[in-house]
């Protein structure tokens, strides 16, 4: 069952270099949130918070409150590990595991996750190609490398291998920027079924994309050269792309920014 994502008063550095200041917002369950904004303004740094996968980086860290349904994913008691099962994540360059199989690839996270059966794994397996609107481009083949498959074949699997540990969040890194517009295409009505699951957050440098796919947009962006980013407006995207409440909103969104 997706969850709600709530966070406050979120600061994120790089050393001593903060990267986003103040970010506080709410993400609703089984609805699809865009982050949108010039690049450099702390989008995907404050998407990769949301998994613990900031504090990766040697000096990163967090301040704030990240609460996934109550719970706060930052408090101590909590394992990064057991943060990124539950918020699983998409990255902008498909990324299938070179030398494994298509099947391999999407039973990783489930092996590290404690031995399960042959039958219960192949079932897993292809609910997740299934879910991921891959089974059957690939039934036939399980066993070839993931890698030989096309580029938005490619990102599907990873979204396969995403769903296959069963997340409630799913976080999405501009999924599409390399990816050809018919796989682009694949990719966004993708998403619409998997919100029905999930809740997901995405990065895209895609106006139109954020306003296909997406309930709300947060449009992210810097005071000044060298300050931190801000959230400087979130709102239903029907309204954000028709009526910002903000200029600079407008400005980013109509191509007049800069």
């Amino acid at each position: 069952m997706s969850k709600q994502i709530q966070i406050s008063g979120l600061d994120a550095y790089y050393g001593s270099h903060k990267a986003i200041e103040d970010v506080s917002m709410t993400i609703e369950p089984r609805s699809i949130t865009a982050f949108i904004g010039p690049s450099g303004c702390g989008k995907s740094t404050f998407l990769r918070t949301l998994n613990r996968m900031h504090e990766v980086i040697p000096g990163a860290r967090v301040e704030g409150k990240v609460l996934l349904d109550g719970e706060d994913l930052y408090a101590p008691t909590v394992e990064p590990v057991s943060v990124r099962r539950m918020v699983g994540m998409v990255f902008q360059r498909p990324n299938p595991f070179p030398t494994m199989s298509i099947y391999e690839n999407v039973a990783a996270g489930l092996r590290l996750n404690g031995r399960i059966g042959r039958s219960t794994l192949d079932g897993i397996v292809e609910d997740s190609l299934k879910g991921a609107n891959l089974w059957n481009e690939v039934k036939d083949r399980l066993n070839k490398p993931g890698a030989g498959l096309s580029g938005g074949q490619q990102q599907r699997l990873c979204i396969a291998r995403a769903i296959a540990v069963k997340p409630q969040v799913l976080l999405m890194d501009e999924p599409c920027s390399a990816l050809d517009p018919i796989s682009t295409l694949a990719i966004e009505d993708l998403m619409a079924q998997l919100k029905e699951e999930f809740t997901i957050v995405i990065v895209t440098h895609n106006m139109q994309q954020a306003a296909r796919v997406s309930d709300r947009t947060a449009f992210f962006n810097l005071a000044a050269q060298g300050k931190p980013g801000k959230v400087i407006e979130m709102d239903d995207t029907s309204r954000m792309f028709t009526n910002p409440s903000e200029k600079a909103t407008e400005d980013y969104i109509t191509g007049r920014f800069g």
